[in-house]
């Protein structure tokens, strides 16, 4: 299939704003005849869900949580990127692009970044009328610090709750349609799969998470703005909740899936500490603005350290090695994800890690606090110190933090064009859930800036695209296909209850975590990702014959409820891994081990793989075929990176 990534014509700062003249429109009388549903209600789900209804539709929003405001864009800590140059030093709409471009590492649409750059300023605007607190100069001004992958500061922020704030003023407008009954909100229910009717998605079906009851909705379009899946990795700086259910089952449904060994791992994370643990927990990109990453320069060194003989503080200036700011100068300590989640794994592969595991670096503030005060830094970061120490029991005002990397964050997702629609007509992804904006890698603060891009200022212009050209006729669910699905959806659930062997779904998904870690992570090579192969399909296997669920399925059922997300991890997983093999290159969070420079950089090959790679699906057990998109830069350069 040739994949129609319907970008515009016309010079790239031009196309924006000539699609949006260009896109037919639903006149107002008309809108409140078209329903739109709208699954996930954090950035990108609660920006369009409020907006939509805002413009006149009737919006179904559906969340799994007790409430909008638990969606996981809640727990992003350090801030929002936008091009405003508050900073007078040298920012733009193009400068944002070029950085954006080259930190996925030449791996995503040139159209889509730079729309995304340009509704950057916009966002901020928007967000400081709905009252979100950023933090101010002294003069008043909105204040900006800087972030990975750029030298410039256009990151805007609120203390390290920036993530609460934003998602506070996107429910604050979602609640006020919601009051206006604009907006019909379902909360405790997950979407567990797309009718299409004729081709087109018409709607859901979902499961009450407090009753078991399995729900039809119709709607002349469905979005689906349902995050990331970080979580097929177990462990992840992802809420447990978080999962690839409804991205997943629409790609079963015919949406194409892209990218999907794109996931990157964020450097600055809380070293795993054992077993135990069911997640893990990030320490914001933020603190790289003045905290300093370093590693003992000798391996004798960081034993004693490790043994428990000597601290930190007790190492020389002249015996600590600042790795970062050594192979960067620069950008220093504010490489981007990928390069510092590489540097950092490198020097504990060499034996210089710390702590008691040996796989941590440290993060030093002593040199800010010595230069400005501990209240001062406080001021930025307190709420991140604080829950450090309430996790570690180390105050690390007096002692460096210990972090290693830890999947963060997933660049792959459903295909979508440049309108955000999938390869199925009338069903939309924004937000974590879809490929477009990110390459390979994720610039620190730029997701929060994508999900209300997407969310207020493009899904709005270009889902009325689709409903002009949709008669406004009732849709109902009296549709056969609606019937199928939930018939669908009621078998798998049986088949999942009626398995009764005796492993429970976290001891399968635990095994497939460490799978992906292992071979689909920081780093991989084909020999092992064959391996992995080979033992997610014997996984499968032994899930389905040996899952033990306990309790019913009409009745509120977590270990039912994981045991389907689980499911589809373990689907997802042989897909990332099958996506891995096929790209033979090293670029941003895909290292191939075999595809590196002379100084361990990833090495790309724009000739075989400048293309995003979306995958078919064809049926169970069957290999997806792969679909690619070219991908065609007019605007910068494809040159090696690098922050050096």
């Amino acid at each position: 299939m040739i994949l129609d990534s319907k970008i515009p014509e016309g010079p790239l700062a031009e196309k924006w704003d000539k699609h949006k003249f260009n896109v037919k429109l639903v006149n107002p009388a008309n809108k409140r005849k078209y329903d739109v549903i709208v699954v996930g209600t954090g950035l990108a789900g609660g920006a369009a869900a409020a907006s939509l209804a805002e413009l006149g539709y009737n919006v179904k929003a559906f969340t799994y949580h007790d409430s909008p405001r638990r969606a996981h864009s809640i727990a992003a800590q350090g801030g929002i990127n936008a091009a405003k140059n508050y900073q007078n030093d040298g920012d733009s709409i193009f400068r944002l692009f070029y950085d954006t471009i080259k930190g996925g590492d030449y791996r995503a649409r040139e159209a889509n970044v730079y729309r995304l750059a340009q509704v950057s300023v916009n966002i901020i605007d928007q967000c400081v009328a709905q009252g979100v607190p950023f933090a101010r100069e002294y003069g008043g001004l909105l204040a900006n610090r800087s972030f990975g992958g750029a030298q410039v500061s256009r990151t805007f922020y609120a203390r390290g709750q920036t993530g609460q704030q934003l998602l506070l003023g996107a429910y604050s407008a979602l609640s006020r349609q919601i009051a206006y009954g604009k907006v019909k909100m379902y909360t405790r229910s997950e979407m567990l799969d797309v009718v299409i009717v004729d081709g087109q998605a018409r709607g859901i079906i979902t499961r009450n998470l407090v009753t078991g009851e399995i729900e039809q909705h119709a709607a002349h379009a469905v979005v689906l703005a349902t995050g990331g899946y970080g979580n097929v990795f177990y462990l992840s700086t992802n809420a447990m909740y978080c999962n690839a259910t409804a991205a997943w089952r629409a790609h079963k449904k015919g949406a194409y899936f892209a990218n999907p060994c794109f996931t990157q791992i964020h450097p600055t994370c809380i070293p795993v500490s054992g077993e135990y643990q069911s997640k893990l927990t990030l320490m914001s990109e933020s603190l790289r603005n003045d905290g300093r990453v370093w590693v003992p320069k000798t391996v004798e060194t960081a034993e004693r350290i490790r043994k428990g003989e000597i601290k930190a503080s007790d190492i020389a200036e002249d015996d600590r090695d600042y790795f970062l700011e050594r192979k960067y100068p620069a950008f220093g300590n504010l490489v981007p994800r990928d390069v510092a989640s590489r540097n950092a794994k490198q020097m504990c592969d060499e034996g210089r890690g710390v702590g008691s595991t040996g796989l941590a670096v440290y993060l030093d503030f002593s040199d800010i606090i010595k230069r400005t005060g501990a209240e001062a830094v406080s001021q930025k970061y307190g709420n991140l110190f604080a829950m450090y120490e309430k996790i570690t029991d180390e105050d690390p005002y007096k002692q460096p933090m210990r972090i290693y990397p830890a999947v963060h964050y997933t660049m792959g997702g459903l295909w979508v064009d440049y309108n955000l629609q999938t390869s199925v007509p009338g069903l939309y992804a924004t937000g974590e859930c879809n490929f477009s904006d990110h390459g390979a890698n994720r610039l620190g603060a730029s997701a929060l800036m994508q999900g209300l891009a997407d969310g207020y200022f493009v899904i709005p212009y270009t889902i009325g695209d689709y409903l002009a050209q949709t008669p406004p006729k009732p849709v109902t669910t009296e549709h056969p296909a609606f019937k199928q699905a939930e018939a669908d959806v009621q078998a798998r659930v049986q088949k999942l209850m009626s398995i009764n062997g005796s492993r429970t779904p976290d001891d399968f998904h635990k095994i497939l975590g460490q799978l992906m870690w292992e071979y689909c992570g920081m780093a991989r090579n084909e020999a092992g990702l064959k391996h992995a192969k080979a033992e997610i399909q014997k996984l499968r296997q032994e899930f389905w014959s040996d899952l033990k669920l306990s309790g019913t399925d009409m009745e509120l059922n977590q270990a039912l409820e994981k045991a389907g997300r689980v499911a589809d991890f373990l689907e997802l997983g042989e897909l990332m891994v099958d996506d891995a093999l096929d790209r033979n290159e090293s670029c941003g969070g895909h290292f191939r081990e075999e595809y590196a420079t002379e100084e361990g950089e990833a090495k790309r090959n724009d000739d075989e793989y400048a293309y995003v790679a979306a995958w078919q699906y064809v049926g169970d057990n069957q290999p997806e075929i792969l679909n690619k998109e070219e991908l065609h830069f007019e605007n910068v350069k494809l040159t090696q990176r690098s922050y050096k």
